[in-house]
């Protein structure tokens, strides 16, 4: 057998596009293709059968493609930016619940538990996850339909499709290409959630995931921040039957909680309990399925997520969530505000272009006037955009 060093030297010889003499020699290091051969199941997506880049780049001697597209998207300027933008709550209402950079976090956290008991691709689940919601504008789904009604006529708004977009034209961070050049398994996972009404498209395993984990992580999350929030009760909580279980459960465990323990314990509940039976449901079918490529799995007639009965639950559950949270008095105000100031906004850049800033006017050259103030407007922060509001358009 060769000795480990010389297969790295080798390997780093191998290098597209790299000189023999800027190859790096890593004695004792395991090589990321060695490390996914010894972890990953056969039906998990390697990472020497990705379908590469649109712009060729040397390879990295000691990361992966996927690790690479993760670090990408978290040094991402779109990706900071997440901190400042609402995931259901404002800012008005105080500084415990979730932004949607949190909720990302979250979901990487709980993909990444999910694909490491399945053995998939922990970096390609990660870089999926931390990718996913990248594209969403400011105050939420509110401004998202917003920017919608707003560029009807001009193809509409999808914050999953304008992640792409920030991903492949306006996020431009390397020399030599624009964009951030990621791997074509992120662009097309995220291709996936941007036209999923499609039933011809075959998502790998790890997109799937992501999905599932996506559904877990707001169930938990939006629960918390509601009742932490006062806008729904834990007795209400417990009008359906899955949080009835999960209070149940924690209060057959222990007694004389807090009403804050027990809800910090509700929420730890509902993920492990959702976590679990994914597990379950997957694990089963996927030791016995027999699929020996990641191509056969995301040709497989069956899904990574929920059994029927937690699916039926996790239903109930958010139809609470609709009614209750979502659709209260004060989420409606901060809403309805939210989308009158995107309207006016979208309006007055259009008609004052000189407004923008210089590199939203060089796109519109090539995207139109309306897309380039869509992009411009999507790209703010919760609190930029209302600063931008007053600055200019509040009178």
């Amino acid at each position: 057998m060769i000795p480990l060093a010389e297969r790295t030297a080798k390997y780093c010889q191998r290098k597209r596009n790299m000189p023999s003499d800027k190859a790096i020699l890593l004695p004792g290091l395991q090589t990321y293709q060695e490390r996914e051969a010894a972890l990953l199941a056969p039906y998990a997506m390697r990472s020497g059968d990705s379908a590469g880049r649109k712009y060729v780049e040397p390879e990295h001697p000691y990361r992966g493609p996927f690790q690479r597209d993760r670090d990408r998207i978290l040094h991402c300027s779109a990706y900071r930016r997440l901190s400042g933008k609402m995931q259901v709550f404002t800012g008005e209402m105080g500084d415990y619940h979730r932004t949607r950079l949190t909720h990302t976090q979250e979901v990487a956290s709980i993909a990444r538990t999910i694909g490491r008991a399945l053995q998939l691709n922990e970096d390609l689940i990660e870089a999926l996850a931390l990718f996913h919601d990248i594209g969403h504008p400011p105050f939420g789904h509110a401004g998202e339909d917003a920017l919608d009604e707003c560029l009807q006529g001009e193809g509409g708004f999808s914050h999953n499709e304008h992640a792409l977009t920030i991903a492949e034209e306006i996020d431009v961070r390397y020399h030599g290409f624009p964009g951030l050049n990621l791997t074509r398994e992120v662009l097309d996972g995220q291709g996936v959630r941007a036209d999923k009404q499609n039933p011809g498209l075959k998502p790998l395993l790890e997109v799937q995931l992501v999905d599932a984990a996506d559904s877990i992580t707001y169930d938990a999350h939006d629960t918390d921040d509601a009742v932490k929030l006062g806008l729904l009760s834990l007795d209400e909580l417990a009008e359906v039957p899955l949080t009835r279980e999960m209070l149940r459960r924690v209060n057959d465990r222990f007694s004389g909680l807090s009403p804050r323990v027990l809800r910090l314990m509700l929420v730890h509940e509902l993920i492990d309990y959702q976590v679990s039976d994914v597990l379950r449901r997957c694990g089963q079918y996927l030791a016995t399925a027999g699929l020996q490529t990641a191509q056969q799995a995301r040709l497989a007639p069956f899904l990574i997520g929920p059994s029927e009965p937690v699916a039926v639950q996790k239903a109930e559950l958010e139809r609470l969530l609709y009614d209750r949270v979502y659709r209260h008095p004060d989420i409606i105000r901060v809403r309805e505000q939210a989308q009158s100031r995107l309207r006016k906004m979208f309006a007055g850049y259009v008609r004052q272009p000189e407004l923008l800033p210089k590199g939203y006017r060089t796109r519109s050259e090539s995207v139109g006037l309306k897309r380039s103030v869509g992009e411009f407007i999507a790209g703010m922060t919760d609190r930029y955009c209302n600063e931008q509001y007053e600055r200019h358009f509040s009178s």
